[in-house]
């Protein structure tokens, strides 16, 4: 379980397909001095298993399913830069909302534009996971965790990027037509689910 608020930005040192998995290394950030094998870190939204590391690196594997999620390939992450968080520990402050590194999807940036040193970001949202996005809501791009300033009925998501949140993560560097990592809301998508799938609250 994670909360969004990200640690580090941290670049991809190689990427490489081995069967229907790709491995990846990332720079092991400075602070973080207590991981271990099998730790879960968020890597831009996707909770990831430490598989190996040292002093220098993380190394990681994507299955199948998160490949196919997020679109990534080794040739897409080489030379990246990721978002990186530690999961959260019992009794830790949660300054963002609960993220679980289970992304549901991508969404495509249509506008980055920085004004005052803020950076206004729209993103076209897959119209799956409109029913669970709302003004004023949150949820994870690329693991950071954001409150959503409007959507409209065609599906952009409009958000703004406070500069803290620009120089801590890749989300500054976004340009129109990438693509983003998208994680809805656990507790809209856990309500909506149960209202549709309780007996008593079934349409007839």
């Amino acid at each position: 379980m994670f909360s969004g608020i990200v640690e580090a930005l941290s670049p991809v040192k190689s990427a490489r397909s081995s069967g229907q998995l790709v491995q990846i290394e990332v720079e092991r950030p400075r602070e973080f001095t207590d991981i271990k094998n099998g730790d879960s870190i968020a890597t831009n939204g996707v909770c990831l298993t430490v598989e190996k590391f040292d002093d220098r690196t993380i190394q990681f594997a994507l299955g199948a399913e998160t490949l196919q999620i997020t679109g990534w390939s080794a040739e897409k992450l080489t030379s990246a830069k990721v978002n990186l968080e530690r999961s959260l520990r019992m009794g830790d402050r949660i300054h963002g909302h609960m993220v679980s590194g289970h992304v549901d999807g991508t969404g495509r940036v249509i506008r980055a534009d920085e004004e005052g040193g803020s950076v206004f970001l729209d993103v076209q949202a897959p119209p799956q996971l409109l029913r669970y996005v709302w003004k004023k809501g949150s949820w994870a791009v690329n693991g950071v965790s954001l409150t959503i300033n409007n959507v409209t009925p065609e599906g952009t998501v409009s958000m703004c990027l406070i500069p803290e949140t620009v120089k801590r993560t890749n989300l500054g560097s976004l340009k129109a037509g990438e693509n983003v990592n998208l994680e809805v809301d656990m507790m809209a998508r856990g309500m909506i689910s149960f209202f549709e799938n309780a007996p008593q609250f079934s349409r007839t």
